[in-house]
């Protein structure tokens, strides 16, 4: 979708990985990818911004400190259709 939408995945190398433990990326990744836009979504919780934002270290990305941080809801990603692209 991220590329889809004209954007490029930071972690695009692992998009392909066939255990979930093999798309994981550590919070010091994330800081060095510095994501213009960070999605988020968490299986049966809410994707609370001001934690994510609170991370430490996380003040030096860019996604952050514009406040371009945006929650993709678990039904729509663990159950893929149109809602992914319309809702």
């Amino acid at each position: 979708l991220i590329e889809i939408a004209g954007g490029e995945n930071v972690f695009s190398d692992r998009a392909m990985g066939q255990a979930a433990k093999d798309r994981f990326v550590t919070p010091d990744e994330v800081i060095g990818a510095k994501p213009d836009i960070i999605i988020g979504s968490w299986c049966g919780k809410g994707f609370k911004k001001a934690d994510v934002a609170a991370r430490p270290g996380w003040d030096r990305i860019p996604a952050v400190r514009h406040e371009h941080l945006y929650e993709i809801k678990s039904a729509i990603i663990l159950q893929p259709g149109p809602a992914a692209l319309t809702d």
